[in-house]
């Protein structure tokens, strides 16, 4: 018995870990599990030598006349600063899941519309990824490095001029090009149906009398404030990425850039860098197999950037090469994601219950492909994990069933022996033994489930197929908390039943303890998806069901027994 009271106290004290976890996350502190979101409106100031290692001015001059770039210059890789004042002219692009704004002024793709989804504002329109409005930065930019001193090829902050965007069938191809210091790049940017996957091809073309050794920068500018309607009630991450197959996915912390303390993979011959936030990610993934370098870095007071760095190689005079690379821009997809390239699905972090997650969603997404809609698909999910598990439910249940049944010869005991708890642990274990019960049998279901459990929150709280999708009724998304609470009420009403069949716990502080259990849990149901609310929900109504189905065999049976 002291075992069980231990496992009891043990998820009590979780519970309460977990509800006083969010809400310190809700009041803007650290998650204690180290989570915790990146919520930086101002910088402190930067750790001593963070900005010399960076190479990032503090001041960005602005290109004076066409055809003239800008020459503050982050120091040691040539790459420009960034100027979020754009000046050059707006090139409009869309496509079926697409509608970008190009700016001439460095070719950047300044604002990216995901016709697909809908932003969170309620104001129906669609999300905005990419943007260069104030307070809410997030730029891809490309550029070229890498001349002599003194002089300055073109860069994103160079200015280009369009020169082409056809449509053809399936294919929108964008074409700009800019020649600064005799070296023209030009660069073309090819969009497909119902793809997000853009690519992106740099031709730099050597137009002087001496070789050139130039190379191509891929860049993600992002400011550090979080996405809009960003819950406190739960942790995600928003922030730089790299990947390499060295040290595989690096989350860079926006604290550690200011600080000076991030750590990544910055020389690699494969991988990607990116930028990820909830439900949503832009990534540069160059050409498999090419040397390049990776940096993470502040460029100006809240304001970070991530890029990698790819040399061209030597192109003699009247020669050009070229440089290919995609650009992926939109949601956390996880099979488009991962036609693009090696590790690019695992933007979607389930953290260290992965191993049973990932085959959970596999899964999952195989029933909605059949049932057609996600909350009938947990329903589903529910029901066939309840139908694996069952022999162990069974059994388990069963054990309580006994254990209810022998309650009296249990109060008899406490009143015989009092206070003497090692004759009374005695006479328990005596009378379990010869009745068979397994006194932990109870638990087990819980202790299964606390895995699945967790597995399921991830996949539901990561998982961009949630956003927005609708179950029936009241619940038109599972991704958010229920808008009414009422099915955390109706997880408490059916975890308050399930205790009512079990048998009441000799011990007056466990009995208390477990009716304060659904109080507990339905507390932190009410800031959780509602697809998760859904699961739970489900799971104990077939708890209920098949515990009654167990205790009225054994009624049965012990009528049975006392007759003959």
């Amino acid at each position: 018995m002291d075992t069980r009271r231990t496992i009891l106290w043990m998820i009590f004290s979780f519970s309460l870990l977990l509800l006083w976890n969010n809400w310190q996350v809700h009041n803007g502190r650290p998650s204690l599990f180290g989570l915790g979101e990146n919520t930086v409106q101002t910088d402190k100031p930067a750790a001593q030598g963070a900005t010399k290692d960076a190479g990032v001015p503090t001041h960005v001059a602005t290109p004076t006349a066409p055809g003239q770039a800008a020459t503050s210059t982050a120091a040691g890789t040539g790459v420009p600063a960034q100027d979020v004042e754009h000046v050059g002219q707006q090139v409009h692009v869309k496509t079926d899941v697409f509608d970008l704004t190009f700016d001439t002024l460095g070719a950047q793709l300044v604002q990216a519309e995901l016709l697909k989804y809908k932003a969170l504002d309620g104001s129906g329109d669609p999300m905005m990824l990419l943007d260069d409005a104030p307070g809410r930065i997030y730029l891809a930019q490309t550029g070229v490095v890498g001349a002599p001193q003194g002089q300055s090829y073109p860069t994103h902050l160079t200015p280009f001029t369009l020169v082409s965007q056809d449509t053809s069938g399936d294919t929108t191809t964008v074409v700009f090009e800019a020649t600064s210091d005799q070296v023209k790049v030009v660069k073309t940017f090819t969009l497909h149906k119902d793809s997000y996957d853009i690519h992106v091809r740099h031709d730099i073309y050597n137009l002087g009398d001496a070789a050139i050794d130039p190379s191509v920068y891929l860049q993600l500018t992002r400011d550090g404030n979080d996405p809009p309607n960003t819950s406190g009630f739960y942790s995600t991450f928003t922030g730089p990425v790299v990947y390499s197959s060295e040290e595989k996915f690096q989350k860079i912390d926006f604290d550690d850039l200011i600080e000076g303390k991030a750590k990544y993979v910055q020389q690699a011959d494969d991988g990607w860098i990116g930028m990820v936030q909830h439900y949503f990610a832009s990534a540069w993934v160059p050409a498999e197999g090419a040397s390049r370098t990776n940096q993470a870095l502040r460029v100006a007071d809240n304001l970070y950037a991530v890029r990698t760095i790819e040399p061209v190689g030597t192109i003699a005079p009247g020669e050009h090469q070229s440089i290919d690379s995609q650009l992926w821009t939109g949601p956390q997809d996880q099979q488009a994601m991962s036609e693009v390239a090696p590790g690019l699905d695992v933007v979607v972090d389930y953290g260290w219950v992965t191993i049973i997650a990932k085959p959970m969603f596999k899964f999952m997404t195989w029933l909605h492909s059949l049932l057609g809609n996600w909350g009938w698909t947990i329903v589903a999910l529910t029901l066939l994990i309840k139908l694996v598990f069952y022999p162990l439910s069974a059994a388990s249940y069963r054990s309580m069933a006994k254990m209810k049944l022998v309650a009296p010869r249990m109060k008899t005991l406490r009143d015989k022996y009092g206070d003497d708890k090692a004759k009374l642990n005695a006479a328990m274990m005596e009378m379990y033994r010869t009745e068979k019960i397994n006194p932990l049998g109870g638990c087990l279901p819980m202790v299964v489930q606390i895995p699945v459990f967790i597995a399921l929150y991830w996949v539901l709280l990561a998982s961009v197929e949630m956003r927005g999708a609708p179950w029936i009724l009241w619940i038109h998304d599972l991704s958010v908390r229920d808008p009414w609470f009422i099915l955390p009420a109706v997880m408490m009403a059916t975890m308050f039943l399930q205790i009512k069949l079990n048998p009441t716990p000799p011990d007056p502080t466990q009995a208390k303890i477990m009716m304060i259990m659904p109080l507990v849990f339905g507390g932190m149901m009410f800031f959780f998806p509602a697809g998760l609310v859904l699961y739970w929900c489900v799971n104990n109504a077939i708890s209920l069901v098949q515990q009654r189905v167990i205790m009225s065999k054994l009624d049965k049976e012990k009528a049975a027994s006392a007759s003959s």
